[in-house]
């Protein structure tokens, strides 16, 4: 997963709470839109990593996509793929997701609802919508990298149907990971770090408690999101640095946004494919197993078959001509 932006993020100024250490300023960060799960498959909006900001505290990976008419289509159709190093956070607005995976977990996701998989030292998983799915198909898919203590943990998957929720004449703060205005979710975490959905009623105005430690960014997920008085486009990302002690966001139509935010992640990270390695020989070892694995009936194996799944899996695609680098989690200017 070697995403590296063709041209340089537009920057935005926006100043954070006086007093506060703050690093570096506001930048906007707009998506680029690739294939998921290949070149016919249906397309996302991809803005982590972005060229020069990679990661928001462990939040290393965001794409988002619909909300998308996929009537008499197959929608979102990702074959049995491995994972390594990370979490996988799923979030649905519309349609259901069935995720598949070699654990055996086996469930049907629904807006509002949280499928946690923690890959660890290796898993593998599909996405599919089922068969008689929904006419719309909307959310976003995101990771947070696992730190150095417990990369290699063992896999695991956990699945969130009641969240946290603050409900006002505004609109809905749903808490996904982490914690947020004394609601806390019941999700699995492994470094400091919030994760929380917004849905917005008409002309509402929401200001929201951040921990100023964090660093914080908020990615729009419809048209209409302004925040701290910055218009973001559906699918980009507003970085809002650190410092903050609040945040504000408005829209004039209903409007759905995620702010994502933790403890800056100071590991540097080598990020390809599906993996997350500290260095080159990290993925050379994770991808070799794979495509010795995959599609076999190999026992003791590091990524497991997704049993289930009507289909070969997908094979990885073939390593770059240079060694992979280590990067940190922006690109300084």
């Amino acid at each position: 997963m070697s995403n590296v932006e063709d041209h340089p993020a537009e920057q935005t100024v926006c100043s954070a709470d006086a007093g506060v250490r703050s690093e570096p300023g506001c930048e906007l960060l707009r998506p680029r839109e690739v294939p998921l799960g290949g070149a016919r498959a249906m397309r996302v909006r991809r803005t982590l990593p972005n060229r020069d900001r990679r990661m928001v505290g462990a939040w290393c990976f965001a794409d988002s996509y619909g909300p998308s008419d996929i009537t008499g289509q197959a929608g979102m159709q990702v074959p049995p793929h491995p994972h390594t190093g990370l979490q996988t956070v799923s979030w649905l607005l519309e349609g259901e997701v069935l995720h598949q995976d070699s654990l055996g977990s086996r469930r049907m996701v629904h807006p509002g609802e949280l499928p946690l998989m923690t890959a660890g030292s290796g898993i593998a998983h599909s996405e599919q919508s089922p068969p008689d799915h929904a006419a719309t198909l909307y959310g976003a898919q995101l990771w947070t990298a696992l730190p150095e203590h417990t990369r290699a943990v063992a896999p695991g998957f956990e699945f969130h149907a009641d969240l946290p929720r603050h409900e006002s004449p505004q609109g809905t703060i749903t808490v996904i990971m982490g914690e947020l205005d004394g609601a806390a979710s019941p999700a699995t975490t492994h470094t400091p770090l919030v994760g929380a959905a917004f849905s917005l009623a008409p002309d509402a105005d929401m200001t929201a408690p951040l921990e100023p430690d964090f660093e914080h960014a908020v990615l729009a997920l419809s048209q209409g999101v302004t925040v701290e008085d910055v218009a973001v486009p559906a699918g980009a990302m507003l970085y809002l640095g650190r410092g903050r002690s609040r945040v504000s966001l408005s829209a004039g139509t209903r409007a759905q946004a995620l702010l994502l935010g933790g403890e800056p992640f100071e590991e540097d990270l080598v990020m390809w494919w599906n993996f997350v390695g500290r260095s080159h020989e990290d993925i050379v070892e994770a991808r070799e197993t794979w495509e010795r694995e995959h599609d076999t009936d190999t026992r003791g194996r590091r990524f497991g078959p997704v049993t289930g799944y009507d289909g070969p899996a997908l094979p990885a695609p073939a390593l770059p001509n240079t060694r992979l680098r280590a990067r940190g989690r922006y690109r300084p200017r």
